[in-house]
């Protein structure tokens, strides 16, 4: 069984990312596996401290007693909270939880694997590689890369478009069943997640000496690509 670090960035404790997470733990404990949380609006997490405060040593040990992590929180602004990446900078340690000298499949957090859980605040049409807002996987693909430069394996994240605030009855509705497949569907998939599909990223192998994405290496996104565009 697995020690599973929840953290959850959202400042509302009735909102859906909340209500999510809630949902993941009850699957995690389900299927035998311990839970820590990092709630960081209810912490009164400061973004700014650095990790060698009493707040960011507890960060750093949580994510180090962990197997795996859920992230739980909304995309603002086409990018995850401020908050967030503040605990992501705390917590991605040089000397304990990143490593310079062996960074990516030999980072010190090998073995982990962390989870993506993201809300959109636009439909699933809209939010895609040829959306309007942009396509949210990429989106996520910078935070998604720090936590592989440490190590980890990202799976492949679980994004639910379409809660946004502002609905007319009949779209309020819609989004309400959603919601509640969404909660139903969670404790189910997270009592399996040792079993879902890791996010694909090019393997050291696919890089020359210099860092450079080798000829003929397979494109998983345009974040990492040739320089012929392929």
């Amino acid at each position: 069984m697995a020690h599973v670090l929840i953290v959850v960035t959202h400042p509302d404790p009735e909102s859906f990312t909340a209500r999510w997470a809630a949902a993941t733990a009850t699957g995690l404990q389900s299927a035998g596996h311990t839970v820590a949380w990092s709630d960081l609006y209810a912490q009164g997490f400061d973004p700014v401290a650095g990790f060698d405060t009493p707040q960011g040593r507890g960060e750093v040990e949580k994510l180090k007693a962990a197997d795996h992590i859920v992230l739980h929180f909304p995309l603002w602004w086409y990018g995850p909270p401020a908050m967030l990446k503040g605990w992501v900078d705390q917590v991605l340690v040089p000397g304990e939880t990143v490593d310079a000298n062996a960074p990516f499949e030999a980072g010190p957090c090998r073995g982990k694997r962390a989870l993506f859980c993201v809300s959109v605040d636009v439909p699933a049409q809209q939010c895609g590689p040829s959306g309007r807002s942009g396509d949210a996987r990429l989106q996520l693909w910078p935070l998604a890369h720090a936590f592989r430069f440490a190590g980890m394996d990202l799976l492949e994240p679980y994004l639910v478009p379409g809660i946004e605030a502002d609905l007319g009855p009949a779209r309020r509705i819609m989004m309400d069943a959603q919601i509640a497949q969404v909660l139903n569907d969670t404790p189910r998939r997270m009592a399996a997640m040792d079993r879902l599909p890791i996010w694909a990223t090019n393997p050291a192998a696919d890089f020359d000496t210099q860092g450079q994405l080798r000829p003929g290496a397979a494109v998983f996104s345009p974040f990492i690509r040739h320089d012929d565009g392929s």
